[in-house]
């Protein structure tokens, strides 16, 4: 069953996320591919990278539980977060976190 695509934040928490840990994790990606669902987001996996995806998981969880959040630690020392839901979300997931 699909959850209802809805947001709790308000409009000013939404504007602090996207200027403050969002633009920090954006600006870390270097590789997107999408997947039918969502996006996978390809990083460096430092340390502080992986502390930064666990806190957005975590604050994303807590508003958007209609997204589903996966953090693959491969062997190659990068991270992939792949950012998925049903397919009306896959526009939301492309604004919010970026197609490239």
């Amino acid at each position: 069953m699909d959850l209802p695509i809805v947001c709790s934040l308000s409009e000013a928490e939404l504007r602090e996320r996207r200027s403050g840990l969002l633009d920090s994790i954006r600006g870390r990606t270097v590789e997107t591919q999408p997947l039918p669902n969502g996006y996978a987001y390809r990083f460096e996996g430092s340390a502080e990278v992986l502390t930064l995806l666990a806190q957005l998981i975590a604050l994303e969880h807590q508003c958007c539980r209609f997204l589903t959040f996966k953090l693959i630690a491969e062997g190659r020392n990068d991270v992939v977060l792949e950012v998925t839901g049903s397919p009306d979300a896959k526009a939301i997931i492309a604004d919010f976190f970026g197609t490239s």
